[in-house]
């Protein structure tokens, strides 16, 4: 399973809907698909999944707003 497909699956456990698809560039927040509440539950799950810790400081909407932009992250982590 690659990145992308971990960040999906992630998505769809926070968001409890099995059956989502978005584009990597696709607004999560936006979209509905996400709201502000699962922020938290996000982060964290990404943060056990790829072993990493997230510092409060990130807890920005706008990082985590879409695959492509979590994927950034991840990237900038390294």
């Amino acid at each position: 399973m690659d990145r992308q497909e971990k960040l999906l699956a992630l998505i769809r456990q926070v968001s409890k809907k099995k059956d989502i698809q978005p584009a990597v560039d696709e607004s999560l927040f936006e979209s509905g698909l996400l709201d502000s509440f699962a922020l938290p539950d996000l982060v964290s799950a990404i943060e056990k999944e790829f072993q990493i810790s997230i510092p409060d400081s990130d807890l920005n909407p706008r990082k985590f707003d879409s695959i492509e932009r979590m994927e950034a992250y991840l990237d900038s982590r390294n």
